[in-house]
């Protein structure tokens, strides 16, 4: 089992920042591929990056290219998702995931873990 807990959402203006945070406990961290999704009311759960198990490997939407940054801290069984630039269409709950063996790294159903969401709205 891997425990996921999200952190650092908030209110924030457009153009503003916001840094989450993904802190696991459980089994060895490293192992996983950790992604993070948003969803909003009535839609479905949006992939929004991902990073594999030595931080080397990263992959984003095109929504958030550019403006977001994924990475890891394996020490501290922490990834981070450094969130720039950011806009109204942003606003969304948060979830970071944790996945074993990931053969689709843009689809949830992919992943084994999941944290309770941190909220993110983003004012205009």
């Amino acid at each position: 089992q891997v425990q996921l807990v999200e952190s650092g959402g908030g209110l924030v203006q457009a153009g503003g920042s916001l840094r989450l945070s993904c802190a696991a406990s459980g089994r060895t961290f490293i192992r996983y591929v950790v992604g993070w999704f948003r969803q909003v009311p009535g839609k479905d759960r949006e992939f929004v990056a991902c990073i594999g198990w030595s931080g080397g490997t990263k992959y984003y939407a095109d929504s958030v290219k550019g403006r977001f940054t994924i990475s890891r801290d394996n020490a501290k069984n922490t990834v981070y998702l450094q969130m720039n630039s950011l806009k109204p269409e942003d606003t969304a709950v948060y979830y970071c995931a944790a996945a074993g063996h990931l053969t689709d790294y843009s689809s949830p159903v992919a992943y084994d873990y999941w944290g309770q969401g941190t909220q993110v709205t983003v004012s205009s």
